[in-house]
């Protein structure tokens, strides 16, 4: 029975959902977000969309520049809103989505935000061709880790968390890819480097950090 219950665990541990790309397709990466994917306050070039891209040539596959939706404020609502407004290409084939601390910072409540990210994740596997694996979600990070959330850093830590439980249980209830970059925000304060010159958003060298966690869920092309 002890021998039955350890290899259930090992196989629970070993199907979590990974992203996948054909090594011998182009990627074409759409990234879909708030101002954490627009890089507020960091060079265009220190964009985690765009590290990725980069990471991912260093592995051997060949990446086009990412296209990006996301506008610092958006909410679930307002980035549903430009996606559908927007002239999207077809044949995306890995695409990410990173959305939540303004529905958290407004006040927004949180079964639209539930009800909202759901359709935003259905929307970004149609885009990525009806393919799950070519999709992932990124966590929300925590800005109670900054210069700027710090007087209320306790609140802000548990809203993100209470925010971040809804979309990893919807993520990983659609078989979707989630990395939890959470952690490495909450390095912000302890390690000031990792915190962008308006004290509030993340800068180049988390992103970095970020990145190479995503990556890592790659293989390297042979």
């Amino acid at each position: 029975m002890k021998l039955l219950l350890a290899l259930l665990m090992l196989a629970s541990a070993t199907t979590v959902a990974q992203p996948t790309i054909d090594p011998k397709q182009v990627v074409r990466m759409l990234a879909l977000g708030d101002s954490y994917t627009v890089g507020e306050s960091v060079a265009e070039t220190e964009r985690w969309p765009m590290q990725l891209a980069e990471a991912l040539r260093q592995k051997g596959y060949t990446v086009e520049r990412p296209a990006i939706i996301a506008t610092t404020g958006w909410r679930t609502d307002q980035l549903r809103d430009a996606i559908a407004a927007s002239r999207l290409r077809d044949g995306y084939n890995l695409v990410s989505l990173l959305i939540g601390v303004n529905n958290y910072y407004q006040g927004k409540p949180q079964e639209v935000y539930a009800k909202e990210f759901e359709e935003l994740l259905h929307t970004a596997i149609h885009l990525a061709g009806d393919r799950k694996d070519r999709v992932f979600v990124v966590s929300i990070p925590d800005y109670g880790y900054t210069p700027f959330g710090q007087p209320r850093q306790a609140t802000i830590s548990a809203g993100i968390d209470t925010f971040n439980a809804i979309n990893k249980r919807i993520t990983d209830s659609l078989g979707v890819p989630y990395f939890d970059i959470t952690p490495i925000s909450r390095e912000g304060l302890k390690r000031p480097e990792l915190v962008a010159g308006d004290q509030l958003h993340p800068s180049g060298k988390m992103y970095a950090a970020w990145v190479s966690l995503i990556a890592a869920a790659f293989p390297q092309v042979k």
